[in-house]
């Protein structure tokens, strides 16, 4: 089935949406992006998301074309347009169309905004049933990984590079600490049973699985700790596991190809998925 994407303020087939070559996006990678899961037709940790969009936005000066009530009717719309019942609602926001130039447009240039679906089953995860493997790679991204912006070069890079080392996705590594996965949240148990995920900063990303989950933890008595571990620590971790929109939580039983714990997706991680299906398809909107 051809899919129906939003574009400003237009619905239309997938093969007749089409933005400029002059976009911003395009051609200086000048915009942001949000992912927000649908399940069962509803949108999961939805007020999350359209917070960390409107963040992104406000960090780089872009403006949204639609109010906070307007950006979820689109949201619910694109999701019956498209009959959706699993998947992922993908939006891009630059700051639209205009000559070539390191400086920014004049005030009114319209931003481009894009919606777009795809459909993908996210309960029956093979990952989270079998665990992934990891790699340790440098962090070598900019320096403001709290804003979710469209350049993802990097993370791509890292993603490939670990593949060519046998690995399912790379870990990434900055003044001996780590930062984050390729494209989502790192998180270990020690062998004490604590919780240990990196503070949020400019380093990484502010996830809101990741928010979502240690409160679930917290909240079934785990001990959690919000700061930086070395690689040795992950390394010697009872559990480690990632937490993304797209994935949930996933299990990580090999990390530069030492096992963690006994190789298997254990019981902390196994439950804090559990959690955060049953809680999050609950109160998704």
């Amino acid at each position: 089935m051809t899919r129906t994407l939003y574009l400003n303020g237009a619905w239309l087939p997938e093969s007749e949406a089409k933005v400029s070559v002059f976009d911003r996006g395009f051609l200086m990678a000048d915009g942001i992006y949000e992912v927000t899961c649908v399940l069962d037709g509803k949108l999961v940790d939805y007020a999350g998301h359209a917070a960390r969009l409107q963040r992104s936005a406000q960090e780089l000066g872009l403006s949204l074309p639609l109010t906070e009530a307007e950006l979820l009717a689109v949201h619910r719309e694109i999701v019956a347009r498209n009959a959706l019942d699993q998947g992922m609602i993908y939006l891009q926001l630059t700051r639209g169309v205009a000559e070539r130039d390191f400086v920014y447009p004049p005030a009114g240039t319209l931003p481009t905004l894009v919606m777009f679906t795809q459909a993908k089953n996210v309960l029956e995860n093979a990952a989270a049933e079998a665990g992934i493997r990891v790699a340790l790679l440098p962090d070598l991204r900019w320096g403001r990984r709290d804003i979710k912006t469209v350049q993802l070069l990097y993370p791509c890079m890292a993603k490939m590079e670990a593949r060519a080392r046998g690995a399912d996705d790379a870990w990434l590594v900055e003044d001996g600490f780590v930062t984050e996965a390729s494209a989502a949240t790192s998180h270990i148990v020690t062998a004490e049973g604590v919780l240990v995920t990196r503070d949020l900063s400019h380093a990484l990303l502010p996830g809101v699985t990741r928010a979502s989950v240690l409160e679930l933890a917290a909240a079934h008595g785990v001990r959690v700790e919000e700061r930086a571990f070395t690689p040795d620590e992950a390394r010697a971790a009872r559990e480690a596991f990632i937490t993304s929109a797209t994935n949930f939580v996933v299990p990580v039983v090999a990390i530069d190809g030492a096992t963690v714990g006994d190789g298997k997706p254990a019981a902390l991680t196994r439950d804090l998925r559990r959690f955060y299906i049953e809680t999050r398809r609950a109160s998704a909107i």
